[in-house]
């Protein structure tokens, strides 16, 4: 067991690293102050510099590369802002991942190469007003019509929503009760009955366009399906990945604050000296450094597991809830570290602390995840409902 990167794997991170520091800064904070996503150019550049879909097959125009290559890279983006890391996010351990798994050979050489590319961003639809940690409550439903899917319903919280080109949307396919009925369809923007809410106001996330999805009587062939009713499970699966990319986008937040704070300390100087000469500032880096350590050997450690696969629900839901709670502590240190610097909306500080606390709600709750861990530790379901 070898815990060091390779030679590829570390000239990777620095590729990554080179780029985000220098070029991506201004239009993160662009991004926050009008919560506006990267443009499309930006996005083409990141595909050119084959940032995207770097763990996708090279015959679907990735890189081919692991999932650790990819969540290598997406550390670096997010250190910078969530905003500029998401295309990263999506194109590698975002829906488009289960749409490469388990859609027909047509629709994924329609798709993913397109997402690699640059050309075609595709997003989630998960949620509804009533249906978010109980998914199974979704009402969503398609209805099979001949050679089309008829779909019906709201989705809620969508990142990327009304932004996307593309929606994995979850929803019932059949009339059978719970997870047995669910499957996913993918929606196309310009899908007449489609609609989207206005831009959510977040407390964080800005950049990422959040709004709701409202389908009335939205047709798209059948082909389109991703997964028939009694797939739940695969989508589950799929999704697992999806929490290393959450956990990832968590661990960006600390460990950029991190690197941030560390060299503040060391330039900060107060009663005469800098302040990292005060034994109170040590204690808390080395705390700060051994939480983005330990988090970051959790998800590469599920990554490694799946084999360039799909992670297993005990080492993702791990991994998320780890560095989902750390994420918060950390940046609230380093806000607390740099004072009103780490307080000012003139740094990137506040920024981290905002997002940290959006990572641990989004692609399932903290606390969810430690259900899901109590059920995979003891090989057993809890039913929430009785």
């Amino acid at each position: 067991m070898d815990f060091r990167l390779t030679v590829e794997q570390e000239a990777l991170r620095e590729a990554a690293r080179a780029f985000a520091r220098a070029e991506l800064p201004v239009i993160a904070a662009q991004c926050e102050r009008d919560n506006t996503p990267p443009s499309h150019a930006l996005v083409k550049r990141y595909a050119e510099m084959g940032f995207l879909g770097i763990n996708v097959p090279a015959e679907l125009g990735g890189l081919g590369l692991g999932n650790v290559e990819a969540l290598i890279v997406l550390e670096e983006f997010a250190k910078i802002s969530s905003a500029v890391a998401f295309p990263i996010f999506e194109s590698s351990v975002g829906p488009v991942r289960a749409i490469e798994h388990f859609a027909s050979d047509a629709l994924k050489r329609r798709i993913v190469p397109a997402v690699c590319s640059g050309d075609l961003v595709v997003a989630i639809g998960m949620s509804e007003p009533d249906a978010g940690s109980a998914l199974t409550d979704l009402k969503t439903r398609g209805v099979i019509a001949g050679d089309k899917v008829v779909i019906n319903g709201t989705k809620r919280w969508c990142s990327g929503g009304g932004h996307a080109d593309a929606y994995l949307v979850y929803c019932r396919l059949s009339d059978d009760p719970g997870p047995k009925a669910i499957g996913a369809v993918l929606v196309e923007k310009d899908a007449p009955g489609l609609t989207f809410g206005p831009n959510e106001e977040l407390m964080g996330f800005r950049g990422v366009p959040s709004a709701d999805l409202n389908f009335d009587d939205v047709e798209v062939p059948i082909d389109n399906v991703v997964v028939p009713a009694g797939g739940f499970k695969k989508l589950m699966e799929a999704f697992d990945l999806e929490r290393c990319g959450n956990a990832t986008m968590a661990l960006g937040q600390a460990s950029g604050a991190l690197e941030d704070v560390a060299a503040y300390v060391q330039e900060r100087k107060q009663f005469g000296k800098p302040i990292v000469e005060f034994q109170a500032v040590q204690m808390k880096l080395a705390e700060m450094h051994m939480k983005v350590d330990a988090a970051r050997l959790l998800i590469w450690r599920a990554a490694a597991n799946a084999q360039d696969g799909l992670p297993s629900i005990l080492d993702s839901s791990t991994a998320k809830c780890f560095a989902n709670a750390m994420a918060r502590e950390v940046a609230g240190d380093a806000v607390q570290l740099m004072g009103a610097y780490g307080y000012s909306k003139d740094f990137p500080m506040e920024r981290r602390l905002r997002d940290s606390w959006g990572w641990g709600i989004a692609g399932g709750a903290i606390d969810i995840q430690k259900v899901n861990i109590a059920s995979a530790l003891l090989g057993r379901r809890f039913d929430q409902r009785r």
